[in-house]
């Protein structure tokens, strides 16, 4: 759902009140979190041309152990894209600890994981103030598509993240990681709300990833994964290893996407959390399914679904709106914009359409997902 003023009545109405200036700001959202973007985006630009980058190229790559004035300005980067805690971002010396958090970036664009920073490594870490005023501007523009009053009760997942927030009466309840589709695959930003939970789910295999990915592999693969044909389709049968994992939250669209439980618990510790078919799977799905129902007053409905261990619906009460969103910039616990990665290269055309230059860098590498949804 998005904004839909009535603008030729709105600027008739303050052109005769004589309050322009009011109305044209209030065409903007009034949170505090936009605010905030458009202070720190003002003060950006304001400070005129940008350096080319604020992590120098010396020529000579930075290896483990080296001592060198860049490496608190890489440290603050690792940390801003989740690769390194806080608390390891100390001095000058480039330590195993930050060696390590390279190597998982490295890893996840496709470079050679040794550890070494090189003109490879600079470049997915370098952020002018240029690329930073860039980000912010696409952020606030994708802020202002949303409907400036969301419903208090609401599931907000940023897929450029990997987060998810639940809100319940106008705050946040609760916040989780998720893994959503890979860069060939991706989660679509849209909004459609939860009607039913699913205890364990059946998993019907869209033909896309039957004919790709299961087709060829015989009666021991299908034995081996608790599957079966059913009509012509490849069906998983409810269990640990079904792909779905032992929670649904069905959805309402016709893109067949929606939260989802998943076996593969291990993909939750990865930085870039891009990695499936397009659903969103949700770490501990089994206490947000818990939480949901205590909250929306089925729990012991949810109980008795899952004691059965065969396929279960449990309708709520109430529908709970969900948005897909897709954020690349998000405020840190100081209030400060951190810019995180553009895993679909999403930013571009709205960077090009608000008037901005392209950079081209370093994407997130596909990763050969599952073969779950």
């Amino acid at each position: 759902t998005r904004p839909n003023p009535n603008l030729l009545n709105g600027l008739g109405a303050a052109l005769k009140e004589g309050n322009l200036d009011k109305w044209l700001d209030g065409l903007a959202p009034q949170d505090d979190g936009y605010r905030a973007l458009s202070r720190s985006y003002l003060a950006l630009r304001k400070q005129g041309s940008a350096p080319a980058s604020t992590i120098p190229d010396k020529g000579e790559p930075l290896k483990p152990g080296a001592t060198d004035a860049r490496v608190p300005a890489i440290a603050r980067q690792l940390v801003a894209s989740d690769y390194l805690n806080r608390s390891a971002a100390r001095g000058n010396t480039y330590n195993p600890t930050m060696v390590r958090a390279v190597q998982r970036m490295q890893a996840d664009y496709g470079i050679k994981p040794d550890g070494v920073i090189g003109a490879d490594a600079l470049e997915i870490l370098n952020l002018s103030d240029a690329d930073r005023a860039r980000t912010m501007a696409v952020a606030m523009e994708r802020l202002r598509w949303l409907d400036r009053s969301p419903a208090p009760t609401r599931i907000d997942v940023n897929v450029a993240a990997g987060r998810l927030l639940y809100w319940r009466d106008g705050k946040v309840a609760d916040s989780r990681k998720v893994v959503v589709g890979e860069p060939e695959n991706e989660t679509p930003q849209l909004g459609s709300p939860i009607y039913r939970l699913v205890a364990n789910p059946t998993w019907t295999v869209p033909r896309s990833i039957q004919n790709k990915e299961i087709a060829g592999k015989g009666s021991a693969y299908l034995e081996r994964n608790n599957m079966a044909w059913k009509d012509g389709w490849v069906v998983q049968q409810p269990g640990p290893k079904n792909s779905l994992g032992l929670v649904k939250f069905d959805m309402k669209n016709e893109h067949q996407i929606y939260l989802h439980d998943t076996p593969a618990k291990q993909l939750f510790q990865e930085v870039q959390r891009q990695r499936s078919h397009g659903c969103v799977r949700v770490e501990d799905a089994l206490g947000f399914a818990e939480m949901l129902a205590k909250n929306e007053g089925v729990l012991d409905e949810w109980h008795k679904a899952r004691a059965t261990g065969e396929e279960t619906f449990v309708k709520l009460p109430r529908e709970i709106p969900v948005r897909l969103l897709y954020q690349t910039l998000v405020l840190g616990e100081d209030g400060e914009p951190v810019i995180r990665s553009d895993p679909y290269g999403w930013n571009d055309p709205v960077a090009a359409a608000l008037g901005f230059s392209s950079r081209q860098g370093y994407r997130l590498r596909t990763s050969g997902s599952d073969v779950g949804p």
